[in-house]
């Protein structure tokens, strides 16, 4: 079992086949679940699944929806996205990483894993996950 932080391959596929739309105006959902060190999650991983999802107070399974902060963007030859952080209030729950995916309600597609390097607990308080700085060399989601 392990956890890989990485653009899951599927979504590079989905991306040239245009099923995944991050600009305004789009009503496609994504959203982000928490998965803890049980789970096996990376590159090869193909759409959300509640197999290893944490449990626990202040946690619903599926995880949040995201927003993106700002509609795609590029700096020289990366484009790039961001998602504006994301908070479990008042929660008591323990995850080792995350998926965001595509919440269409059949196929629930992967988009990327995280990988939080070791398990993150919160205890009756705030599960914050907070993205890297939007830009082409930071940004949780960038084409190079």
């Amino acid at each position: 079992m392990a956890i890989s932080q990485a653009m899951c391959t599927s979504f590079k596929v989905g991306l040239l086949n245009g099923n995944f739309n991050f600009g305004s105006g789009t009503s496609q959902v994504y959203k982000i679940a928490l998965f803890t060190s049980s789970a096996t999650l990376g590159a090869a991983t193909t759409a959300y699944s509640t197999s290893n999802e944490v449990t626990g107070t202040g946690y619903t399974a599926g995880g949040k929806t995201l927003t993106v902060a700002a509609v795609p963007t590029s700096s020289g030859t990366t484009a790039y996205l961001d998602f504006s952080d994301v908070t479990w209030a008042s929660s008591t729950i323990t995850a080792r990483g995350a998926l965001i995916y595509l919440a269409d309600g059949a196929t629930n597609p992967a988009v990327a894993v995280l990988d939080f390097g070791a398990d993150k607990t919160s205890t009756s308080g705030d599960f914050t996950i907070q993205f890297p700085t939007a830009d082409a060399s930071s940004a949780i989601i960038r084409i190079a």
